[in-house]
C-alpha cells in the first residue's frame, strides 16, 4: 500500500538517517551497503523510487542506472559535486541530484517532489488530472469530458483514495478500512456495490479506471487512450 524506497550507500550512518526520515513520512525503505547489494534488492522489492550514492562497492551508482531492467526515478546522493558528475548523472536519467553534506529534511522533500512528478504521490489538495477525467479534492468535484459529475461522499472518497495510489491493489477489507473507518461494521457487498456505482459514473469507451483484480480486490490504472 505504501510506496518503496530503495537508499543505496556504504556508510552506516547514511543509510540509517535516511531510512529514519523517511520512514516517518509513512514510506516503505530498504537499504543496501553496496552496488550489487543494491541491484538484487531491486529485482527483489521492485521499488518506486532509488537513492543512490555513486561510489559504491562492488558496482557504482552510474553502474547501476545503466543496468537496470526498468524505468525507476533515480535521486543520486552523492559526495561528488562538480559539474560534470552532476551532468553525467542527469544524462543518465537523474531524476534529481543531492550533494554530501545533506538536510535529510530537504532529501525528503526532494523524494516528494519526483514521487508526486512520477504520479505516485499527491498532496492533499493537488488536483488529479487523467485523460477524459479530472478529481479536485479541494472542492470534492469531478468533472468526466469536461462535464461535472455528481458522486456521493463515499463514492468521491473511494474514487480520490484509489486515484492517489495509482496500479496497487487493494483487497475490499483494506478499502472498507481506509475509506469507510474502522469502526464501519459494512462486508465487501458495500465496497462492490460502491464500485459498480462508480464505474457507471466515470467509466467511457476510451478508459476504464477501476479494475477488478480477480481473487484479490481492485485497483485504479488508466488502461485507454
Amino acid at each position: 500500500m505504501t510506496v518503496k524506497i530503495l537508499v543505496a550507500d556504504d556508510e552506516a550512518s547514511i543509510r540509517e538517517v535516511v531510512q529514519l526520515y523517511l520512514e516517518r513520512e509513512g514510506f516503505t525503505v530498504h537499504v543496501a551497503a553496496d552496488g550489487d547489494a543494491a541491484l538484487e534488492l531491486e529485482a527483489e522489492t521492485r521499488p518506486d523510487l532509488l537513492i543512490l550514492d555513486i561510489m559504491l562497492p562492488r558496482r557504482t551508482g552510474w553502474e547501476i542506472c545503466r543496468a537496470l531492467p526498468r524505468r525507476v526515478p533515480v535521486i543520486f546522493l552523492t559526495a561528488k559535486s562538480t559539474e560534470a558528475d552532476k551532468i553525467t548523472g542527469f544524462s543518465l536519467g537523474a531524476d534529481d541530484y543531492i550533494t554530501k553534506p545533506f538536510s535529510p529534511r530537504e532529501l525528503v522533500a526532494r523524494v516528494k517532489a519526483v514521487l508526486r512528478r512520477s504520479g505516485l504521490i499527491f498532496a492533499d489538495g493537488d488536483e488529479l488530472g487523467f485523460p477524459g477525467l479530472a478529481i479536485r479534492p479541494a472542492t470534492q468535484a469531478v468533472e468526466k469530458g469536461g462535464r461535472s459529475i455528481s458522486l456521493s461522499p463515499k463514492e468521491f472518497d473511494l474514487l480520490l483514495f484509489l486515484a492517489r495510489h495509482p496500479r496497487i491493489v487493494f483487497t475490499r477489507e483494506q478499502l472498507l478500512t481506509n475509506v469507510w473507518g474502522y469502526g464501519f461494521e459494512g462486508d465487501d457487498r458495500t465496497v462492490d456495490a460502491t464500485v459498480k456505482r462508480l464505474r457507471q459514473k466515470i467509466a467511457d469507451p476510451d478508459n476504464s479506471f477501476i479494475h477488478t483484480v480477480w481473487g484479490t480486490g481492485y485497483k485504479f490504472e488508466v488502461t485507454g487512450k
